[in-house]
């Protein structure tokens, strides 16, 4: 993944990030940089589980059906092992690749054409702070950033109503529109 900023938010000086967010008070909220060879989402949350409950909660299937936006099948999380994204109700499954997996702190792999990257760090209180990125095509960033708000408050336990999507989109279109052109809405059929 070609990232211009660390797991801990930390800028690359040799790459020229231009950060974008809807809120800068809020850490739900997320920015985008735009200094790699694709844009980055970054969202930065902290959960009230440890991080071998959070890890669990990225990587068992089970889990994953609670927060994640569709099914995740793999048998293995290491390097190199296949992963399918199979999206019930539709035909649509898209494929990846584990690129990095050291429980319980770091998971990357490919969700067809974007990386997501998972960043677990203990904190005080038997909490983890959790960085997810997703390295994505720049026209359906602000789509993106509205899903996975979405997806990582339902990580969280928070509750949040059915139409919360479309404002979140609105707000991220507006504020990635300057620096990443036109953005594509829900895909086809959602």
């Amino acid at each position: 993944m070609n990232n211009s900023a660390d797991p801990t938010g930390q800028s690359n000086p040799a790459t020229k990030t231009n950060t974008n967010t809807t809120n800068s008070t809020n850490t739900a909220d997320a920015t985008v940089s735009t200094g790699g060879e694709r844009p980055v989402l970054r969202f930065e949350r902290v959960l009230a589980k440890p991080p071998e409950a959070v890890w669990r909660a990225i990587t068992d299937r089970e889990e994953l059906r609670a927060w994640f936006p569709c099914e995740v099948v793999t048998d293995a999380w290491e390097p190199g092992a296949r992963i399918s994204f199979p999206f019930p109700g539709t035909d649509m499954t898209l494929t990846g690749v584990v690129l990095e997996a050291e429980a319980p702190r770091v998971l990357a792999y490919t969700w067809g054409e974007e990386t997501l990257r998972f960043h677990l760090t203990p904190e005080p209180g038997g909490r983890t702070r959790l960085v997810f990125t997703d390295e994505t095509p720049p026209d359906i960033a602000a789509r993106n950033a509205a899903g996975w708000q979405i997806c990582l408050g339902h990580l969280a336990g928070e509750s949040i109503a059915t139409d919360a999507w479309k404002g979140h989109f609105d707000r991220y279109t507006a504020a990635f529109e300057p620096a990443l052109g036109p953005q594509q809405g829900p895909p086809a059929g959602s």
